[in-house]
């Protein structure tokens, strides 16, 4: 299944994002796709925060 969408969709380069990223800004806007943008980046960087902090030891109830 994978294979055949690919097939069909063929391999997408630097002019295709081009043009979708294009077409996305003429449907959304500048400002809405920055803000989106930066929302994106902000939760990376928290995933990114939480993923490398060292995980607490267990405490046993005494």
């Amino acid at each position: 299944m994978k294979v055949a969408l690919l097939a069909l969709l063929g391999p997408v380069g630097l002019p295709e994002l081009v043009i979708i990223f294009f077409i996305l800004i003429l449907i959304f806007g500048a400002k809405r796709l920055s803000g989106l943008g930066r929302g994106l980046g902000q939760a990376i960087r928290g995933f990114k925060e939480e993923v490398d902090e060292k995980p607490q030891e267990p405490t046993r109830p005494e």
